[in-house]
C-alpha cells in the first residue's frame, strides 16, 4: 500500500488530516501530516520528513502532497529522496486529489499519481450560483 505524506504549511496539513479522517475515520494506516511552521528550521523539517518516509514505505513507496510549489515545504521535497523508498511529489494538493489517493493506494504509486491528479482537475468545478437546482 502506498504511504500518503501530507508536507504543507501550518495549519494545513493537520486540517487535510482532520478532514480525512471525518471522512474515512481514525483507521487510516500509512497515513502522517507534518504542518511546517513559519520559522522551523529546514534541516528540521527534513530530518522529520525522512523519519516519516521511512516508517510510511511499506515497499509500495510514499506519495507526499504538499500545497503549492515553490513554498517551503515543496522545496524541502527535492531533497527527500531516501535510499530504501520510492518518493514521489504533488503539489497544489485539494481534497479531492488526497481522497482519490487514498482510495486507490491499494494500486501501484504511479496508478494512484495518475487518480489523484484526476481528483484534481475534476474536483475544481465553477458553480453557478444563479442556475437553480433540484
Amino acid at each position: 500500500m502506498v504511504g500518503i505524506l501530507l508536507l504543507m504549511h501550518e495549519p494545513l496539513a493537520g486540517a487535510f488530516k482532520m478532514a480525512v479522517r471525518h471522512l474515512f475515520g481514525d483507521s487510516l494506516e500509512r497515513f502522517e501530516a507534518i504542518d511546517v511552521k513559519a520559522d522551523q528550521d529546514l534541516a528540521d523539517v527534513d530530518s522529520i520528513a525522512r523519519k516519516t518516509i521511512q516508517h510510511l514505505d511499506d515497499g509500495a513507496g510514499v506519495l507526499v502532497f504538499t500545497d503549492m510549489l515553490g513554498g517551503t515545504p515543496a522545496n524541502c521535497c527535492q531533497h527527500l529522496k531516501v535510499e530504501t523508498s520510492i518518493v514521489q511529489v504533488l503539489t497544489g494538493t485539494s481534497l479531492p486529489m488526497l481522497l482519490r489517493a487514498l482510495t486507490y493506494r491499494t494500486e501501484d504509486l504511479e496508478q494512484v499519481i495518475a487518480k489523484a491528479l484526476s481528483g484534481g482537475r475534476n474536483g475544481a468545478i465553477r458553480i453557478d450560483p444563479s442556475e437553480e437546482t433540484e
